[in-house]
């Protein structure tokens, strides 16, 4: 249950924006210790909280120096399970699924796009940011060939569930969905969706919310 509380904290959400930082200062300042405060002060967050976050990657910083910058990387990526390259297949190539099909730094961060699926016979063959489209009806063979076990849904809402159940019959073990439907997946299976609406909701929210904050900016932060 505890693992679960952790999976779920808003601190792994976090923790990409902290390795930004921390490749940042390793690569253009050659920093080697970098501590939380600093952390911190790029993102307009409490020190505490860094330090915190970064607690569940079980690395511990030395006083007055901060974390090792090498080490902390290492950590992240290992919490992440970005250090290990992870296939992906993607389903949907319309707007959206062509983007992400080009989003280099998916394999930054050990993701890799290594099949496209699609029903439009005129996307079916084509090449798209270097990767050949592929008819989705024959997705669950070529899935098991590959040995892919993360999936990306761009496709409509009204096929989602139906596309869902063929994937976890391939062997997928992973959702990451960019539909508004909420899939019914077994328990073995891990679904993330992304609500696009959501997020927009929530920058008008905060737009809003620091256009009409008299504090001061910390304490407007609080609640954003």
């Amino acid at each position: 249950m505890e693992k679960e509380k952790i999976l779920a904290a808003p601190s792994v959400r976090r923790l990409p924006s902290y390795l930004d930082i921390i490749r940042n200062y390793q690569e253009e300042r050659g920093t080697e210790y970098i501590s939380g405060t600093r952390i911190a002060r790029e993102l307009n967050l409490e020190s505490i909280q860094v330090r915190k976050d970064l607690a569940i990657t079980g690395i511990i910083g030395k006083p007055k120096k901060g974390y090792p910058v090498a080490a902390l990387v290492n950590a992240i990526e290992r919490f992440l399970n970005w250090d290990t390259l992870q296939d992906a297949a993607l389903v949907g190539m319309g707007n959206l699924g062509s983007a992400l099909l080009g989003h280099r730094e998916f394999y930054l961060h050990g993701l890799n796009i290594a099949a496209a699926f699609d029903i439009n016979s005129r996307k079916i063959g084509s090449m798209i940011h270097g990767i050949q489209i592929m008819n989705a009806a024959n997705m669950d063979i070529q899935i098991r060939n590959f040995g892919i076990k993360i999936a990306i849904l761009t496709l409509p809402p009204e096929h989602a569930q139906e596309t869902a159940d063929i994937l976890v019959d391939a062997g997928i073990e992973g959702i990451w969905n960019f539909t508004t439907k909420k899939l019914a997946v077994p328990g073995t299976v891990a679904v993330q969706n992304e609500d696009l609406s959501s997020g927009f909701a929530m920058l008008c929210v905060r737009m809003h919310t620091k256009k009409n904050c008299k504090e001061p900016r910390r304490a407007c932060s609080k609640f954003l």
